[in-house]
């Protein structure tokens, strides 16, 4: 009995360990915060931005999206929205972080009313412009 007592956590320890080596290993380290931190713009970067509601003009391009996030959603399969307008079935844009990145993220609810730039590949889904955001860099705080 003592032998299981000592030998379970000295399992977990193990594995947490193991963990966090392999994931600075990745260039990852374990978060204490739980904002997500913005990089900041420059005014240089800024021309290239369009207002989400212009976006249509971007369709199958790069490009630049500035807007006010609303309200981050996430779905029961785990993908997370940033959502610029009240309801997003009349928004001319949407923006998705898919389960499988978030853990490039840090608090994605705190870019809930916060000006931003989302950059990437403009597609077209479901007959709306949006941008699929795999990485961090793609948020930037909007000057």
């Amino acid at each position: 009995m003592r032998r299981k007592q000592i030998l379970v956590p000295a399992i977990v320890l193990l594995v947490f360990c193991l963990g966090v080596l392999v994931g600075r290993r990745l260039g990852r380290s374990p978060s204490t915060t739980s904002s997500f931190t913005l990089r900041s713009s420059s005014s240089g970067e800024m021309a290239g931005c369009v207002d989400f509601h212009d976006v249509a003009e971007l369709a199958g391009k790069s490009g630049c999206v500035t807007g006010r996030v609303l309200k981050v959603f996430t779905s029961k399969g785990g993908s997370t929205f940033l959502d610029f307008c009240q309801d997003y079935h009349d928004c001319p844009f949407t923006s998705v972080i898919f389960s499988s990145d978030k853990n490039k993220f840090g608090d994605l609810q705190s870019l809930a009313g916060r000006q931003i730039e989302i950059r990437g590949s403009v597609t077209v889904y479901e007959g709306r412009p949006e941008i699929i955001i795999r990485d961090a860099d793609q948020i930037r705080e909007a000057p």
